[in-house]
Parts: C-alpha cells; structure tokens; sequence
C-alpha cells in the first residue's frame, strides 16, 4: 500500500513537472503569451456576466434574502427598474414570470387607447383646422399681384392686400428673388371632397401600367378659400405685414427694426491687393468700396500699391439687435502708407445742404477735377505712345491707356460735365465723350452700351456710372480705352496735371481742424483692430449678461 502511494505521488510530480515545462515552453513564445492573455480575459468576462445574472435572480427561499441584498444589483431594484413609470407589461422581460404580477392585456390596451386620444385631442387643440403656410419668391418681370394669384390666391383678395401694401410701402420697388411667407385659409369641405375625387378616378393601375405618352390631366390642387396675411422683409431693418382683418379688409404693418450703430477702428498689411487684404480683416465690402473712392484722386491702385504697404480706416457700421449688418454708416478718417508716401484724410461737410466731402489734414479737398482711373481695381494693358498695333500689323501712336477689364465692368464719368459724343465711332467701336470745364475732355471706346439716360447733352456728375467695358470696334480682346483731352487734343492721362479741389479757409477751416482734433482723439482711444470682431458674437454674449 505504501509502495503504491510512493508510485502515485512520483507518477504525480512527474505529470507536473511535465506541464510546467510544456507551460514554460508555451509561455516563452509571442503567441502562447497572447493565447493566454485571452483565454484569462475571456474567463473573467464570463464569471462577470454570469454574477450580474445570478444577482437579478428572485430568491428562491427566505434564507437567500438577506444573501440577495448584498448582490451587485438585487432582485428588488431589477424590479423597480423594469416597473418604473407603472408600464408592468414590461416586466414580462424578466424570465421569472411567476414571481411577478401578471400582466393585464385588456387593461394595457385601455390604458394605451387614452393615451392616443389624448395625444390627438391635444394636437387638434393646437393646429388651426384649414389654415396653411406657403413661401413664394417673385421672378424676373413678376407683380406682387400676379404672384399671388400664381399661388391660388383670389384676384379679389390679390388686388386687395397689394392696395394696402401701397399705403406704407410701394411695391414697385420689389425685385425678382424676394420671398413672401403666405398664410392662407382652405376649406375642409372642400379639400375632403378634392380628396375623394382625386382617389375615385384612380382606375386601379400603377405607374408600370400607366402610358407616360399619354394624356396628361390637371392634377389636383389644394383650394384657397382666402388669404389671412404676407410677410416679407424687403430690407434687414424691415419686416412688412399684410393680414386681413375681422370685416374683410386688409391693413398694412411696417415694423422697423432699431438700428445700433458700432464704431471700428480697423487695419492691415498690402500683401495681394487693397480690396482683398481689407476683405481678410472682416472689414464690410461697401466700406472698403468707399474707400476706394476716397483715395481714386490721389492713389494709383494700379502702379502706386505695393506688397507692405498699410492702410487704417475709421468708420461707424450699423447693426440690427441680432448683430445682423444692415448698413454702412460713416467713414470718418482713412489713411494709407504708400511706401515713403502717406496719404490721410478726414471726413467734413462744410456745407448741410450738400453731401460731406474728405480733406487732407491741411483742408485740401481730396477731389481733383478728374480722376485717375474711371474703373475699380483695372490693370493697364497698355500705355500712351508708340506701339505696334495688333490689329492693323504696324506701329502707330496710342492716344490714350488700356485698362484690362472683362466685358460689363461699370465705366464711371472721371469727372463733372455735357455729354458730347454717344454712339458708334469708326474703330472705337461704342464710343463716350464728355467735356468738362477748363478746356479738358474725356473719352472711352470700345464699350459694350452706355447707361441709361446717357446721350448727347445729358448732364454727368463725377463718379457716375456712364457706360460699360465691352470689345466692340477694332479691338483684340475685352477692354477699356481712355483717353484725356485738352483743348481737343489726347494728352498722357498719367502724366497730365489737372486742378485740385477746394481749399478751406476761415470758419470752414476753423470748424474742419476741430473736427479733425476731435477724430483724433477718438482714434487715440480705441485699440486697432486686424480682425473686425464679430458683433453678433458681443451681443449675444451681453445679453446674457
């Protein structure tokens, strides 16, 4: 018995000792580690999932009680979960069944019934039987009346809320894209018995069956029985509203948003272009515009703008209370830092009854008689002189300068003055001159059409779009023409030397330097802004505040 014992124990070292070396083996290898790291995190993921069973298990007798409660998640709170809300039928998750009420079918059902016809009874509380909504937008050559009797709305009541739109707005300065919010009144009886028709002539066939070829019918539309109200915003600072009244008639609402206006002192770099580094600063694009203007008498954007340059600008915006822009204000100051060169100037309106006018900081008028460049931001193409023409194949002086502007480009009147010449002029194609005092004219050629109302004699002001860049006559690719004469004869336009504006003296120019001292000291006191800052993102944030 003893020997036999001995055996066994050997017998048993020996299968250990074998184990061990084959788990030591396994182990010492990338995959047997791996094999084991898995078969560990499944076994403990196992017992893990079967613990938390065990524990929403019911106890079977008393004496598992008081062991329940000492459970990860008892049986009791199980229970409550699955119960919670009083809907019991969802107990019948638990696979226990005896252990928990039976459920009630017939009474769930009732209780699911109540609870839709409430739903119902509530949701046709809220809805206005018969009443809908709808948006149109005008098109090109549309009529605010037209438009409505488009969308199903009686010439009768069309006529009416247009005639009421009149006393507060005119409507003839609606343009095509404006939208209009709709709200109108459709008889139930009606739209029941539309319904009914258009299912009683379905013939029973589908679209596979059906002839696309074939006649096509009016399809069925939902009638209007009359218009309730429009609305429409045809500015950011207006909301109009056109609702019918109690006896029929239609009365007109014009809710005028107040404006607040916000003063930024703003600034940037030249690295491209003036227009496209102060875009990037978030500066407003008619500001910049207007800039541009302030500084066409002075400033050569073509020639005189180099990467490096600076410029700063001063101006006033206003915004609704949401922080939307609505419009541009004032620029009160603007100066721009051409190399060795500045050049600053300051709003002032000597005169009320004329509009405000800039100054350099000694009461110079920043206006000239003419100005530089009668386009926005064009490139010269080429320059006054001896030049080979590309047309004709031979050498011959060019009377004026090429600007490379693409085909509808605004041409703009480079100052006040008649009309002389309008129309078709040999290779100039359509062909614009205007005289101004002093002896000077200006002409433009090749242009696509000139603007309304231009014609021989017709009185322009400086700045005025006059005509539009084209490619007509002997031309070779879309581009203006221009030319400056004096007495009758083309002179370099970069090189003649015209009359400056007005000088300020006595009062004006006492009240121009202290409104000038008064810009100043504004200036001094607000930071320069890089990046204009968002000013719905300040409002938002003070009236939380």
């Amino acid at each position: 018995m003893k020997r036999s014992s001995e055996s066994q124990i050997a017998s048993a070292v020996a299968n250990w000792r074998n184990s061990a070396r084959a788990a030591a083996v396994a182990v010492s290898s990338t995959e047997g580690r791996w094999a084991l790291l898995t078969t560990s995190l499944t076994a403990v993921i196992a017992g893990s999932i079967a613990w938390l069973a065990v524990g929403t298990m019911p106890p079977m007798n008393a004496s598992m009680t008081a062991r329940s409660e000492r459970t990860l998640l008892p049986y009791q709170l199980f229970q409550k979960l699955v119960q919670s809300n009083g809907n019991s039928s969802f107990a019948s998750l638990n696979p226990f069944a005896t252990a928990l009420p039976r459920s009630q079918p017939g009474r769930n059902a009732a209780k699911l019934d109540d609870a839709l016809a409430a739903q119902q009874i509530e949701d046709s509380a809220n809805d206005e039987p018969g009443v809908e909504m709808r948006t149109i937008t005008m098109d090109r050559g549309d009529t605010l009346a037209g438009a409505l009797e488009e969308a199903g709305i009686s010439s009768e009541d069309a006529s009416a809320a247009v005639a009421a739109l009149g006393k507060i707005y005119n409507s003839r300065s609606l343009r095509a894209g404006q939208s209009f919010d709709l709200t109108y009144a459709t008889d139930p009886q009606t739209v029941a018995a539309a319904n009914d028709s258009s299912n009683s002539s379905f013939g029973g066939s589908d679209e596979d069956d059906a002839n696309a070829n074939g006649a096509v019918e009016p399809a069925t539309t939902t009638p209007v029985s009359h218009l309730l109200s429009i609305n429409f915003s045809p500015s950011v600072e207006h909301d109009i509203t056109v609702s019918r009244e109690t006896d029929g008639t239609f009365t007109a609402n014009d809710i005028e948003k107040k404006l607040e206006a916000h003063v930024h002192r703003a600034g940037a770099t030249i690295d491209s272009s003036l227009y496209l580094s102060a875009m990037r600063a978030g500066i407003p694009a008619d500001v910049v515009v207007e800039m541009i203007h302030m500084f066409s008498y002075e400033v050569d954007f073509q020639r005189d703008i180099k990467p490096g340059d600076s410029f700063e600008v001063f101006y006033n915006y206003y915004y609704t209370p949401e922080g939307q822009p609505a419009r541009e204000g004032n620029i009160s100051f603007a100066t721009m830092h051409l190399g060795g060169r500045t050049v600053t100037l300051y709003r002032y309106q000597p005169d009320p009854n004329e509009p405000a006018d800039y100054f350099n900081a000694k009461g110079q008028s920043a206006k000239s008689m003419l100005m530089k460049t009668p386009v926005d931001g064009a490139r010269i193409s080429s320059g006054f002189g001896m030049r080979f023409h590309p047309v004709l194949g031979y050498s011959r002086m060019h009377k004026g300068i090429d600007f490379a502007v693409p085909v509808g480009t605004p041409v703009m009147a480079a100052g006040a003055g008649v009309v002389q010449i309008a129309g078709r002029l040999g290779g100039y194609g359509n062909y614009l001159r205007i005289n101004h005092q002093n002896g000077y004219g200006t002409a433009y050629g090749h242009l696509s059409r000139l603007a309304p109302g231009i014609h021989p004699g017709s009185h322009v002001h400086q700045g005025q779009i006059v005509a539009y860049s084209g490619n007509t006559g002997m031309s070779t690719g879309p581009h203006l023409h221009y030319e400056i004469l004096v007495s009758g004869s083309q002179v370099n336009p970069l090189k003649v030397k015209v009359a400056t504006g007005r000088m300020l003296a006595g009062k004006d120019l006492r009240a121009f330097l202290g409104e000038r001292i008064h810009i100043d000291a504004q200036l001094a006191s607000m930071p320069l802004e890089t990046r204009v800052a968002d000013i719905s993102t300040d409002l938002r944030q003070a009236k939380a505040k």
